[in-house]
């Protein structure tokens, strides 16, 4: 009884002076996870959106007027230049073919005499048989003889054209769409209607638009020496609209040197191989092509950075005397899961990332290195448990 009322006396007396009993030491400082700064060289990468097109575009349209008398082809087949499609009514153009064929003949023959005129009168001129004006008549009736027979010979020649026209080819390779005339249809060679329409789709082109101030501020990062483009950064990849992304890379052919008046954006062209058909035209896709490389970026992981009430982006630095510092930074973009950082940060600073939350600035930590692997597998195994 006595010993215990010693040992009660004790520990009241200790707690006065202000101490703990033994047993129970002085609060340990919380560990927080933390990135150092470094500088690294990292490629940047840009996500627009695009509409794809085809790669050549052909209205078929007649060339002669007539009655369509047979459609060729099935519509949506792939098709090949010079192949038939349509078949006009050749009736009135063989006609014509005929006729020329005959005038041709009619010149020719003409020929004949007025060349003999001219050998006779050629001779007898010598002795003055005939008058100088008399060969002279001869010798321009065997020119005009000769020039009727050119004239006729370019009259059977365009006759003969109109008649092949009677037959409609595809001028291009391609997929062929719907036909907007039918069998028995009257068609002219000067209506606005196309016959059909043959769009090539291997290659196909993705049309890209980007702001004309995003364009701007690459070619001055690039002009200034702040970015590099090495052989990789015309590759374009494509991310469909369920989201897939097409296995095929594609390749910038030119920047558009228009700016668009009305949305302020310029036209970035790509060509793309679609050996499937997989890319049709008019499809909404997402184009993500490197625009180049920075040399001594910083990165720092996004979940470091958080927001102050004005909106400006803070990071808690771990400094002098392991006590928390916060920072006040400038963001570029994301690349990754990481934030690139214009100022505020230099190499060798420690940028705190885990174990912060209600932690005020000022308190002493106990810092250890964090790596993103590192938390995946921490935080998978609690999950798992």
């Amino acid at each position: 009884m006595l010993r215990s009322s010693a040992a009660l006396a004790l520990a009241l007396f200790l707690m006065s002076c202000g101490k703990q009993p033994d047993g129970q030491g002085q609060p340990t400082a919380p560990q927080v996870g933390y990135v150092a700064v470094k500088e690294e060289s990292v490629t940047l990468s840009t996500e627009l959106a695009g509409r794809t097109s085809p790669y050549e575009t052909s209205d078929v349209r007649p060339q002669v007027n007539g009655l369509i008398r047979a459609r060729l082809f099935q519509e949506g087949d792939q098709v090949k230049a010079g192949q038939p499609l349509y078949h006009i009514d050749p009736a009135p153009y063989e006609a014509q073919v005929a006729s020329a064929r005959a005038a041709l003949e009619r010149a020719r023959s003409a020929i004949a005499s007025s060349d003999a005129l001219v050998r006779r009168y050629a001779e007898l001129v010598k002795i003055n048989a005939v008058s100088r004006q008399d060969y002279d008549n001869a010798l321009t009736a065997a020119g005009q003889a000769h020039a009727d027979v050119a004239a006729q010979q370019a009259a059977l020649n365009a006759a003969s054209i109109d008649l092949r026209r009677t037959t409609v080819t595809a001028p291009i390779s391609g997929r062929i769409g719907r036909s907007a005339f039918t069998t028995g249809a009257l068609v002219s060679a000067s209506q606005a209607g196309a016959l059909t329409t043959i769009q090539r789709l291997d290659p196909i082109y993705v049309d890209i638009t980007q702001s004309s101030a995003d364009q701007l501020r690459l070619r001055q990062k690039l002009l200034a020496g702040q970015l590099s483009r090495d052989g990789n950064s015309a590759r374009v990849r494509l991310t469909l609209e369920d989201g897939t992304v097409y296995p095929v890379e594609g390749v910038v052919k030119f920047t558009d040197v228009t700016v668009d008046p009305s949305t302020g954006s310029q036209t970035i062209r790509a060509q793309f191989a679609n050996p499937n058909g997989l890319l049709l035209p008019g499809m909404y896709v997402r184009a993500t092509f490197v625009e180049g490389t920075q040399d001594k970026a910083i990165l720092v992981p996004q979940r470091a950075v958080s927001r102050d009430e004005k909106g400006q982006a803070v990071v808690m630095v771990i400094g002098q005397g392991d006590k928390l510092e916060p920072r006040m930074i400038k963001l570029s973009r994301t690349i990754g899961d990481n934030w690139l950082v214009i100022s505020g940060l230099k190499p060798g600073d420690r940028v705190a990332v885990e174990g912060t939350m209600n932690l005020q600035p000022g308190t002493p930590v106990k810092a250890a290195p964090w790596s993103a692997d590192k938390a995946g597998k921490a935080a998978a195994a609690n999950k798992g448990a």
